[in-house]
C-alpha cells in the first residue's frame, strides 16, 4: 500500500533490485551453481516434466531466451547425471522417460487397464512427449532403448500413449512393434487394446471421438505395413516383424467379428455395437491419399475372402435348408455393414468375380457366401444382370464337365437372388422357366445332360422346401417325349416328399403363385386368393372358370376342403347381388355346392347381419398399428439418408429394411383384395376404384414419404445429384405384388379423379413418381381397366404407359391445366434427373404419352408455341422454379417447350403426336367445358390441320399434304372414338359426332368434290371405301362381340354419311362425251352393309333414304340433262339396289314433299319420270284401297308390292285388306308372291325389333290372308323362300332383305304351317326339302348359341318343337318325288337330330312308307 508522503511497495523493490548486484560473475557460473543445487535436491524423473513450467515467460521479448535456456537446462541436468553414472545422456533421457510413462499410466482410477487415459493423465503425458520432443531435437534421447524398455514394462502400455507417441513423431508404433521380442505377445496386446478401445467408446460417447481417431491411424498403420506392394517392401526392409503382427492383427479382429456374427442371438445389443466400431477399419474415406488404392483394394478383397470362408462348417444340404433365414434383412445387421463397407472399394462386377473366384477356390461358409449374394442383389441395382450372367456361367460349366458343385452352386445364388423380390431379382420359378422351361435349356444338349439334370434334382428332394418342389413339378423342364419316364419318376419323388411334408399336391391352388418360397401360406391362405382370381374371371366372362370346373371334379379334396369354404365365408349380404353372389349362384345351379352346405352359409350371413345390427358397426378384424408404426419410423430413417448425399451409400440397404416391414405389413392372410398371381392381369375399375382401407393406408403412407424425400432432396440438390434413391424405393414399391392393384388404384384416384384439385406439391411428387414408376416397368404386369361400362367381351389389358395415359385426360378446362402441370413437372423432372444419360437412356425411360400430352396442350394453350419453334434454343428449364411453392406453370411449360433437347426429343417418331392421335385427343374435348372459347377452338383447328399436319410429311404424323389421306384419317379416328370403351364416352350418345371436326371434314370432302369434278374422270368413292376397307380389316373376335361391334360401326357410318352434304354419296364421270351419275359404289355398300342395320329388314332408316334422294337431286345438276341421270339411277336401283326403292316406298308420305320442294327450288319443271312414277304408285296404291279402282301392276312388280303393302300398313283397316286381295286381277301372281315377302318380313321384325310399331299377330294374320289368297289361285311361292339357280325371279326381293331377316326366314316359314293345304305336297316337289332345310337351319342357330326369337308365351324352343312335330306329321304324306333331292340334307339331320334322321330313312323304304301311310294322318 502507499503511504500519504513516498512510493508504492512495488516501485521500492524495483528500485532496490536495481541497487542489487548479483554474486556471480556470468551466466556459466549461474547455470553451475543451479547444477549443485539439482544434483542434492531434485528428482530427474520429476525435473523431466517440472522443466517445462518452471521458468514462464515475463514477455514476447524475452520468451526465444527462456525456451532456450529451458532446453539447455534440461540437456545440462541429463548429460551431468548421466556422467556421474557412466552413461549415455540419450540412454538415461529413454529409461526416465519409459519409467514416468509407466507411472502415468498406473495412476488411472479404473480397476482394470483401459485403452484410454484420463484427464489428469493425458495432461501429464503432454508434458512428457512435449520434453521429449526437446531431447529428440537436442539428439539426447534413444529411439532403440525407449522401445525396448517399454516392452519390459511391468505393465503393458496404454494404447493412447502409444498412440500419442505415435501421433507426435516420437517413436512410430511400427517401429515399438518391431522392438518387441515376441511377435505373439505384440499381437496380443494389440488386439487387446484395440477391443477395449471399442468397448470403451460405444459406451462412452465422450471418447467415441477420440477412439475414432486413434482406430484410424493404427488402421492406416495396419494397411501400410501388412498389405504392402513390393515396392514400399523395398522401401522399408527395416521391419521384419511388423507386416507379421499388422496382418494378425487385423486377422484376429475380423475373426473377433465374425464370432459376434454367429452368435448374434445369444450376444447383447452393446456386444454388437462394439464390433460395428471395428468396421470403421473398413471406411474407404478414411485412408484418403495415405494408402494407395490397390493396397486397399488388396486388403479388401482379402477381407471378403476370409468372410466367405470363415468357419465354413454348414454343408450344402444345410445351406438349401436354411438360406431362406439369411436373406438381407434377416441376416445379422453387422456382416451386411461389413459387406456394404467392402463393396465399396470395388464396382459391382469385381465383386461379383471375388465371389465367384472364392466359390471356385476355397470352401466356402454357405451363409456368409448367401448373405453376400444377398447384400450384393439389394446394393448394387446392376447386380441382377450380372448375376444372370453368373448363373449362365455356372450351368455352362456344369453340363459341360457335369459338375455337381457348378450346379448347386448356381441353384443356391437363384434362389437366394430371388428372395430379395422380383424388384431385385427375378423370382425362381421364372428362372427355372427361363434356363429348363424350353427345348434351348442347357439340358438338351444329349440324354446324358437330361440325366444329369434329374438326378442332380433328385438329389436335392431330400432336403427341399415345398415352394421349390411345386416349382419343379408345376413348371417342369422340358423333356422330350421318349425321355418322359426319366421326368415322371422325379416328379413321383418329389410327391412323395411333398407328402412327407404334409403338403398334399391335391391342396394346391388353382391359381397358386409358384414365384413366392414363402411357406407361411397355408391351403386356406391360397384358396382365398383363388376365389379372389375365380371372382376376376367370372366377373369378366359371367362363365364358371374352368378351372373351377376342373377342381370340382377331378380335385375333389380341395375343392370341397379349401376352395367352397374360402367362397363361402360369413358376411352381409348385399341388396343388390355382387359378383360373388352371383357365382355362388351359379354354382349352386349346376349343383357344385352341396345344399347342406349352402343352407349353412345362409344362416351364417343372417347371424352376421344381426350382429351386426347389434354391435352397431359392420364385423371386421382390427390390424395392430404397431407394424405400420415401425414403417413409417422405417421411413424415417430413409428420409434421413436420402437428404444427405454422404450417406446414399446406406439407401440400399434401408430400403431393404423398409422392404421388409412392407411385407409384414401387408402380410400373408391371403386376403381378397390381395393380387392372386405373379402374372395376372391388375383389375382396376377406373370408374370407381375401390381400395382396401388397409393397403390405401400403407399407400399413402409410402407416396407421401416419396414425395417428402423428393422435395426435402430437391431443397439440397438438383435430381440430377439426388442419386438412384428414389429410383430404388419406387422399384421396392413395385417388387410386393399385394401393393400394385392399391397403389395403381390409388393413382387413379389421384390423378384422374382428383386431379385438378391437388396442390402444387402433390402434383410434383407423383409426376416424379410416375416417372420412376415407368422406370421400374418390367415389374407390373398389365391392367385390366373396366370403365364401369358392362361389356359382353373382357376389357381390353392395358400397358402401364397406357393406363397412365388413360388417367391422364383433358376434357375441361379444370383437367386441361392438371394435365399441363403435371407433364410439365413429370418431363422436366426427367430431363433434369437423367440429364447426363444418353438419348437411347432417356427415350427408355420416359413414357411417351407424358410428351404426347405436352404437344397437343401447349399449343392449344399458347399462340407462342403455336409460331417458329426453339427461337430460344438456350432456355433452360431450371428444376427448383417447378419445386417452389408456387411456381408458374405456363412460364415453366413454355421453358420446358423451347429447351433444345425437349425439342430434339419431339423429332424422334416415339414421341411424335401424330395426326390420329391429336384428333382422338380433340375429340375427348367437352366443347361446352373447354378452356377454349368457340372461336378459339376454330382457329386452333384451323391452325393445327391446315397448317401443322396436313403439309407435314408422313414421317412426322402429318398428311403428306394429301387432302384424301386427311380425310381418312379424320373419319377412321372418329370411328375408332366412338368406339372406345372409357369414361369419356359415358353419358355421350354413341352415334354423335363432334361438330367441329365434323365440319372440318365437310370442307375438305367438298374441296375434293371440286377437284375430281375438274378432272372429269372416273374415279373410286374414296369415303365409302374406307368405311368398308375398316369392316374388312376388323380382327374377329367373340361372336356377339362382333356383332355388337359391326353393328355399333354401321350406325356411326351412317352418322357421318348423313353429316356429309348429301351429293358426296354419288359420284359424276364422263361417258361418251356426257356426264353421268355413278352410284355402283353406294350400292354396294347398301347391299353388303347398310341394310343390315335397318330394322324392317326391307327398308332402309328415313335419314340415309332423303339423304341418297337429295344428294341424287344435287349430283344430277353437273349432268347436261339432269332427269335423264336421275332416271338412269332409279332405273338402276330395280335390278341393282332394290331397297332403295322399298325404302322409298316406305317413307313416301315424308319423303314427297322433300322431293318435290327441292326439284322446284333446283329445276322448276315436271319431275323425273321414274320420281313421277312413285308417285304414281303411292297414289295408285292410296286409291286402290279407298275408292275400289283396279290396281294397275307396274314392272317389275315387287315395287308395285312394296307401295302397296306400305300403304295397306299405313291406313287400311284389316276388313278391307282381305277384300283388296280378293279384288286383285289374275295376272297378279308375282305381286302377291311379293307382298307375302313383305308380310313375313315384318314378320320377323315385330319379332326382332318390337319396338318399331309392327304387332306380330296383325303380321301372321296378314301373312295367312296372303297364303290363303295364293293358294286358293293355285300361285307357287315356295320359290320366295330358296334360290331355283338361274331365272330366279325372286333372287331380288331376298337381295333386298337384312342378313338377319335372311337367317330367320326359317321362323317365318314355320308360322305360315297353319296356311298349308293338302295339295301343296303334290304340288310342290321341293317343300320336303324347303321345310327340311328351314329345321336344320334352326337347329344350327339354336346350337351355335345364337339367340332364336321368343314367342309371347311360353318355351323359347317351341319354335323348334313345332317345326319338327311338323316334318313327323308331313314327311309320311310326300309323294315319292319329294325325297329325290333331300339326300344332300340327310346326314345333317341324323347328326343333329338321330330320330328324325331316322324316320326319314325308314320312310325312304317302300314298305315301311306303306305302313306309315296308314297310321299316320297329316291334316
Amino acid at each position: 500500500m502507499a503511504g500519504p508522503g513516498g512510493g508504492t511497495w512495488r516501485a521500492l523493490l524495483a528500485g532496490r533490485a536495481r541497487k542489487r548486484k548479483s554474486a556471480f560473475g556470468s551466466g556459466a557460473e549461474l547455470q553451475e551453481a543451479a547444477l549443485r543445487l539439482l544434483d542434492h535436491h531434485q528428482n530427474l524423473n520429476d525435473f523431466l516434466l517440472e522443466v517445462q513450467d518452471s521458468v514462464k515467460p515475463a514477455g514476447k521479448d524475452g520468451t526465444e531466451h527462456q525456451e532456450a535456456s529451458s532446453e539447455s537446462l534440461l540437456v545440462s541436468v541429463l548429460q551431468e547425471q548421466a556422467s556421474r553414472l557412466g552413461v549415455p545422456p540419450s540412454i538415461l533421457a529413454a529409461k526416465n522417460a519409459v519409467t514416468h510413462i509407466e507411472r502415468i499410466c498406473r495412476a488411472s482410477v479404473s480397476p482394470s487397464p483401459v485403452p484410454l487415459l484420463n484427464l489428469d493423465q493425458r495432461k501429464r503425458l503432454s508434458c512428457l512427449l512435449q520434453t521429449l520432443k526437446d531431447l529428440l531435437a537436442n539428439n539426447v534421447f534413444c529411439h532403440s532403448l525407449f522401445c525396448q524398455e517399454m516392452w519390459k514394462m511391468k505393465d503393458p502400455p496404454v494404447l493412447e500413449a502409444v498412440w500419442h507417441l505415435h501421433r507426435g513423431d516420437i517413436i512410430g508404433l511400427g517401429e515399438l512393434l518391431e522392438s518387441n521380442p515376441s511377435t505373439s505377445a505384440a499381437v496380443e496386446w494389440l488386439c487387446s487394446g484395440l477391443c477395449g478401445l471399442c468397448e470403451q467408446a460405444v459406451e462412452s460417447s465422450g471418447d467415441m471421438e477420440l477412439a475414432g481417431h486413434v482406430l484410424s491411424d493404427f488402421a492406416i498403420m495396419f494397411l501400410q505395413n501388412g498389405f504392402q506392394q513390393n515396392l514400399e517392401l523395398g522401401m522399408k526392409l527395416e521391419f521384419k516383424k511388423v507386416p507379421k503382427i499388422c496382418h494378425a492383427v487385423l486377422q484376429r479382429m475380423l475373426t473377433w467379428v465374425l464370432d459376434a456374427v454367429g452368435k448374434e442371438k445369444q450376444e447383447d445389443v452393446s456386444t454388437l455395437q462394439t464390433r460395428r466400431f471395428w468396421l470403421n477399419v473398413f471406411s474407404v474415406p478414411l485412408y484418403k491419399s495415405a494408402v494407395r488404392l490397390d493396397s486397399l483394394q488388396q486388403f479388401f478383397r482379402h477381407t471378403l475372402t476370409e468372410v466367405l470362408t470363415y468357419n465354413p462348417l454348414l454343408k450344402v444340404s444345410d445351406a438349401i435348408h436354411m438360406q431362406k433365414e439369411w436373406s438381407f434383412t434377416r441376416t445379422c445387421s453387422l456382416l451386411t455393414t461389413l459387406y456394404r463397407k467392402l463393396f465399396v472399394a470395388f464396382s459391382a462386377k469385381e465383386s461379383i468375380c471375388q465371389l465367384q473366384q472364392v466359390l471356385e477356390t476355397y470352401e466356402v461358409n454357405w451363409q456368409h457366401v448367401l448373405s453376400c449374394v444377398s447384400t450384393l442383389a439389394v446394393c448394387h441395382a446392376e447386380a441382377e444382370q450380372l448375376f444372370k450372367d453368373l448363373l449362365s456361367h455356372l450351368l455352362i460349366k456344369a453340363f459341360r464337365n457335369y459338375d455337381m458343385e457348378s450346379m448347386i452352386t448356381a441353384f443356391l445364388i437363384a434362389r437366394q437372388a430371388a428372395l430379395e423380390g422380383p424388384a431385385v431379382f427375378m423370382p425362381y420359378s421364372e428362372w427355372f422357366k427361363a434356363s429348363f422351361g424350353n427345348a434351348g435349356g442347357h439340358h438338351r444338349s444329349s440324354k446324358k445332360a437330361l440325366v444329369f439334370l434329374f438326378e442332380f434334382l433328385s438329389q436335392l428332394v431330400p432336403f427341399e422346401a415345398a415352394p421349390y418342389l411345386k416349382v419343379h413339378i408345376m413348371c417342369p423342364p422340358f423333356v422330350p417325349a421318349k425321355h418322359r419316364p426319366v421326368l415322371l419318376e422325379y416328379i413321383t419323388l418329389a410327391k412323395t416328399r411333398l407328402a412327407d411334408l404334409k403338403v398334399a399336391i391335391e391342396n394346391m391352388g388353382l391359381y397358386e403363385d409358384l414365384s413366392s418360397t414363402d411357406e407361411s401360406v397355408q391351403p386356406q391362405g391360397q384358396a382365398l386368393r383363388d376365389v379372389e382370381k375365380a371372382l376376376q374371371i367370372f366377373e369378366n366372362t359371367r362363365k364358371i372358370p374352368r378351372s373351377v370346373m376342373e377342381a370340382s371334379i377331378f380335385r375333389r379334396q380341395y375343392y370341397t376342403s379349401w376352395f367352397l369354404p374360402a367362397l363361402l365365408r360369413p358376411r352381409v349380404l348385399p341388396k343388390t347381388p355382387d359378383a360373388r353372389m352371383a357365382f355362388i349362384d351359379s354354382l349352386k345351379r349346376i349343383d357344385r355346392i352341396p345344399s347342406n352346405l349352402y343352407s349353412k352359409y345362409m344362416q351364417a350371413c343372417l347371424s352376421v347381419k344381426e350382429k351386426t345390427l347389434q354391435d352397431g358397426s359392420q364385423v371386421g378384424t382390427s390390424h395392430s398399428k404397431e407394424p405400420v408404426e415401425q414403417l413409417k419410423a422405417d421411413l424415417a430413417e430413409l428420409r434421413m439418408l436420402i437428404v444427405e448425399p454422404a450417406k446414399h451409400e446406406d439407401v440400399p440397404a434401408q430400403v431393404a429394411v423398409v422392404s421388409d416391414r412392407l411385407a409384414r405389413v401387408l402380410g400373408h392372410s391371403g386376403d381378397e383384395s390381395e393380387a392372386a398371381t405373379l402374372h395376372s392381369p391388375i383389375q382396376i375399375d377406373i370408374s370407381a376404384p375401390r381400395l382396401e382401407p388397409r393397403h390405401q393406408s400403407v399407400v399413402d403412407l409410402l407416396l407421401a414419404s416419396f414425395c417428402q424425400n423428393l422435395i426435402a432432396a430437391s431443397y439440397f440438390n438438383p435430381p440430377d445429384r439426388q442419386g438412384p434413391c428414389l429410383s430404388l424405393f419406387v422399384k421396392m414399391m413395385c417388387g410386393h405384388r399385394k401393393l400394385l392393384p392399391a397403389l395403381l388404384g390409388r393413382l387413379c384416384q389421384l390423378i384422374y379423379h382428383q386431379g385438378p384439385s391437388l396442390n402444387d406439391a402433390h402434383i410434383l411428387g407423383l409426376a416424379a413418381f410416375v416417372v420412376h414408376l415407368s422406370e421400374s416397368r418390367a415389374l407390373i404386369p398389365e391392367v385390366e381397366a373396366n370403365f364401369g361400362i358392362s361389356l359382353p367381351v373382357p376389357a381390353k389389358l392395358l400397358s402401364l404407359a397406357e393406363y397412365l395415359n388413360c388417367l391422364l385426360v383433358c376434357r375441361t378446362e379444370e383437367s386441361f391445366a392438371f394435365c399441363m402441370r403435371f407433364c410439365t413437372a413429370a418431363v422436366s423432372y426427367l430431363m433434369s434427373k437423367f440429364s447426363s444419360c444418353s438419348d437411347d437412356d432417356l427415350r427408355a425411360v420416359l413414357p411417351p404419352s407424358l410428351v404426347k400430352k405436352l404437344q397437343y396442350i401447349m399449343p392449344r394453350l399458347s399462340l407462342e408455341a403455336r409460331g417458329i419453334l426453339c427461337e430460344e434454343a438456350k432456355t433452360d428449364l431450371l428444376w427448383s422454379s417447378l419445386s417452389h411453392p408456387s411456381p408458374n406453370y405456363r412460364r415453366a411449360s413454355l421453358c420446358l417447350w423451347k429447351q433444345a433437347r425437349f425439342q430434339e426429343l419431339l423429332k424422334e417418331e416415339a414421341f411424335q403426336l401424330s395426326f390420329r392421335e391429336w384428333l382422338l385427343l380433340e375429340l375427348e374435348v367437352y366443347p361446352e367445358k373447354d378452356i377454349l372459347s368457340a372461336s378459339e377452338r376454330q382457329d386452333f383447328h384451323y391452325w393445327a390441320i391446315y397448317q401443322w399436319y396436313l403439309p407435314a410429311p408422313s414421317a412426322c404424323g402429318g398428311c403428306d399434304g394429301d387432302l384424301e389421306k386427311a380425310c381418312g384419317t379424320i373419319i377412321n379416328t372418329i370411328l375408332d372414338s366412338s368406339q372406345r370403351l372409357d369414361l369419356g364416352s359415358c353419358g355421350r350418345s354413341k352415334t354423335s359426332v363432334n361438330p367441329d371436326i365434323l365440319c372440318k371434314l365437310q370442307e375438305m370432302v367438298l374441296e375434293l368434290g371440286c377437284r375430281q369434278r375438274l378432272l372429269s374422270c372416273h374415279t373410286r368413292h374414296f369415303l365409302l371405301e374406307i368405311l368398308q376397307k375398316r369392316l374388312k380389316d376388323r380382327k374377329p373376335g367373340s361372336a356377339l362381340g362382333e356383332q355388337l361391334w359391326r353393328q355399333q360401326e354401321l350406325l356411326l357410318h351412317r352418322r357421318i354419311l348423313l353429316g356429309l352434304p348429301a351429293s358426296t354419296l354419288i359420284m359424276t364421270c364422263r361417258k361418251r362425251k356426257k356426264t353421268v351419275l355413278d352410284c355402283e359404289d353406294f350400292f354396294h355398300f347398301v347391299n353388303s352393309e347398310l341394310k343390315n342395320v335397318c330394322s324392317r329388314g326391307y327398308a332402309l332408316s328415313y335419314d340415309i333414304t332423303a339423304h341418297f334422294f337429295r344428294g341424287l337431286l344435287n349430283a344430277s345438276l353437273g349432268c347436261e340433262k339432269f332427269a335423264e341421270g336421275i332416271n338412269d339411277v332409279l332405273t338402276a336401283c330395280q335390278t341393282k339396289c332394290p331397297i332403295v326403292l322399298f325404302s322409298a316406298a316406305l317413307w313416301w308420305p315424308r319423303l314427297e314433299p322433300l322431293l318435290c320442294s327441292q326439284w322446284k327450288r333446283l329445276f322448276g319443271v315436271p319431275l323425273a319420270e321414274e320420281l313421277e312414277r312413285l308417285r304414281e304408285l303411292k297414289s295408285s296404291a292410296t286409291s286402290f284401297l279407298s275408292s275400289g279402282v283396279v290396281f294397275p301392276p307396274s314392272n317389275p312388280p315387287w315395287i308395285s308390292a312394296a307401295f302397296l303393302h306400305c300403304t295397306i300398313q299405313q291406313q287400311s283397316p284389316r276388313g278391307q285388306n282381305r277384300e283388296a286381295l280378293k279384288r286383285l286381277g289374275t295376272d297378279t301372281q308375282q305381286l302377291l308372291v311379293s307382298l307375302l315377302f313383305f308380310s313375313l318380313m315384318d314378320l320377323i321384325s315385330a319379332k326382332i325389333a318390337p319396338k318399331e310399331g309392327v304387332d306380330f299377330q296383325t303380321s301372321l294374320e296378314w301373312s295367312l290372308e296372303i297364303l290363303q289368297c295364293l293358294e286358293e289361285r293355285g300361285v307357287s311361292w315356295l320359290l320366295l323362300f330358296h334360290s331355283a339357280g338361274k331365272g330366279d325371279q325372286y333372287c331380288v326381293l331376298r337381295s333386298a332383305a337384312s342378313d338377319r331377316h335372311i337367317q330367320l326366314l326359317p321362323l317365318a316359314f314355320y308360322s305360315l304351317t297353319p296356311g298349308f293345304h293338302h295339295e301343296l305336297l303334290t304340288r310342290e316337289q321341293t317343300f320336303l326339302y324347303v321345310a327340311l332345310d328351314f329345321y336344320i337351319q334352326l337347329l344350327r342357330l339354336f346350337v351355335e348359341g345364337k339367340d332364336l326369337p321368343q314367342p309371347d308365351h311360353g318355351d323359347p324352343l317351341e319354335v323348334i318343337s313345332t317345326a319338327r312335330r311338323f316334318l313327323l306329321g308331313v314327311i309320311p304324306r310326300c309323294p315319292a318325288q319329294s325325297f329325290g333331292n333331300i339326300q344332300p340334307l340327310l346326314a345333317t339331320c341324323e347328326e343333329l337330330d338321330p330320330e328324325l334322321g331316322a324316320t326319314l330313312l325308314h320312310v325312304l323304304r317302300p314298305t315301311a312308307a306303306m305302313e306309315l301311310d296308314e297310321e299316320l294322318v297329316l291334316f
